[in-house]
């Protein structure tokens, strides 16, 4: 079978090109950028190339994006250029070319301001049902994609899967007050509890996506790790995240303690990832207990795929539209 991949010299396209690699299949990568993992260097948005790499393709895993970090050094329509009109042209010659599967990469950010709850209120609890309010220019093209998906599947019968990502990046945080208040691996581990998801799992999501997508047709999946919090832990949540966890995790304090690190004093939001896991059969395996026994154990608690792939870092400066990154 064949497979296209976008955004091949990304984190998850890389992630992708590697797994896939490994089975019996012609797999087509394509990147604005050169790598080890890219067959095809060249634009999204030209479409005499998307038609030449959609030739015989099944299967297209769309992770081709302009990110959050780009919204500092990238136009408005730069993002409107590749994450919509790149999405759209992809979704029209997967059309033509008979496409069977086409699995979107979008992301938990489209949920925008619905994330955080007024002061006072519990923590947001996360699920495929709330409804997106988008505050920066990557949001509202991820959403934008997001419907131009669903309409090709309305009209068009392409069978669409959008997995909505939370963070597996393996990049020091965007934010500075982050980075002040944690080192960059307790931060991350901390992450597992409510937004981060690690690559291996995100990439076994997207292959299963891909299996199921014939028929189920059109839906939207948030994929993080599992949770441990429930609906009924969030308005303590929002306040003291810490008696939170040590009750769930009576280990995790001591450990803790003995690594120097903490826990957020609270948290504003916890994605839910159980329709993915009933709808597509996913199981992530890397999730906040897990990072808790490989600490225990002095292991890593990054998976060896994403170790793998390892950072790839962004643009500083915009380039010219025609080799704006597409990973």
């Amino acid at each position: 079978m064949k497979i296209l991949v976008t955004g091949s010299a990304g984190h998850l396209g890389d992630a992708l090109m590697r797994t896939l690699r490994q089975e019996d299949n012609e797999v087509v990568g394509v990147d604005v950028l050169p790598s080890s993992s890219t067959t095809h260097v060249g634009s999204i948005t030209d479409r005499a190339f998307v038609r030449e790499c959609m030739k015989d393709v099944m299967t297209v895993y769309h992770a081709a994006t302009l990110h959050k970090p780009h919204v500092a050094t990238h136009g408005e329509q730069q993002f409107i250029d590749t994450n919509i009109t790149g999405t759209l042209t992809l979704l029209q010659e997967a059309v033509n070319a008979g496409v069977e599967s086409f699995v979107f990469t979008s992301t938990t950010s489209v949920f925008g301001d619905a994330l955080v709850p007024p002061a006072g209120q519990p923590a947001a609890w996360i699920t495929e049902s709330v409804v997106p309010e988008p505050k920066n220019i990557y949001g509202v093209t991820k959403a934008a994609a997001e419907d131009l998906c669903q309409l090709y599947h309305r009209n068009h019968r392409l069978p669409c899967i959008v997995l909505r990502t939370s963070r597996f990046f393996p990049e020091e945080d965007d934010l500075p007050a982050a980075r002040d208040a944690f080192g960059d691996d307790n931060l991350k581990a901390n992450e597992y509890l409510y937004r981060r998801v690690d690559i291996a799992d995100a990439v076994d999501a997207h292959l299963l996506a891909a299996r199921k997508a014939r028929g189920i047709g059109w839906g939207k999946y948030i994929i993080s790790a599992t949770t441990p919090f429930v609906p009924g832990d969030m308005h303590a949540l929002r306040g003291d995240a810490q008696s939170v966890v040590g009750r769930l995790f009576p280990a995790c304090a001591p450990l803790y303690d003995r690594l120097g690190w903490k826990l957020p004093l609270g948290l504003d939001r916890v994605y839910v990832n159980e329709h993915a896991r009933t709808a597509l059969g996913w199981r992530p395996k890397y999730d906040f207990g897990y990072v808790l026994g490989c600490l225990e154990r002095g292991e890593e608690f990054r998976s060896p795929l994403a170790t793998a792939v390892g950072a790839k870092g962004y643009h500083a400066s915009a380039p010219h539209r025609s080799t704006v990154q597409l990973s």
